[in-house]
């Protein structure tokens, strides 16, 4: 199958690799078909999840692990069925990302910069944020997603010292 894209220009993609978010996504409701890309090598730090419906719609995405951001929270009936979750193992969660300019170019290339900065590293760049409140969950098996947006969470913090 034969996609376009703003940001990545033509794709030829595998129709079985397609993520459908039936209820869209917050704000982009329309947008129900997707598809993830990454950086190249074994380890990406930054994923795509690219909008089938719409060229121009991108949204740079996270795993939580990167951030050392761990959730714990539950799916309701309603969310659960629509997933059709049947092993945990095959949850995958992601975080939107963005910043607060509106450079989007700028902010994809700052991304890789950004992690590194995590790490310990200084750098120029402006703040990459994750949207935590509302990651996205995606049944990795069936090609499932759907926004949960937590409406109340309790934060805590743990420090590990690292030998």
């Amino acid at each position: 199958m034969e996609i376009k894209s703003s940001f990545f220009g033509e794709q030829s993609i595998d129709p079985s690799t397609i993520i459908s978010f039936p209820n869209g996504i917050p704000g982009f409701e329309d947008q129900t078909r997707f598809k993830l890309f990454h950086q190249e090598g074994e380890s990406p730090l930054i994923f795509w999840l690219q909008s089938l419906d719409d060229e121009n719609l991108t949204f740079s995405v996270a795993q939580p692990s990167t951030f050392n951001i761990n959730y714990s929270f539950v799916l309701n009936d309603a969310e659960e069925a629509a997933l059709g979750i049947e092993d945990a193992a095959d949850i995958l969660l992601l975080l939107i990302l963005h910043k607060d300019a509106s450079d989007q170019h700028s902010a994809i290339k700052s991304l890789k910069t950004h992690a590194l900065s995590l790490l310990g590293a200084t750098t120029d760049q402006p703040a990459i944020k994750g949207v935590i409140r509302a990651p996205l969950v995606i049944n990795s098996a069936k090609r499932i997603g759907l926004q949960k947006v937590l409406t109340q969470i309790e934060q805590n913090i743990t420090l590990t010292e690292v030998a």
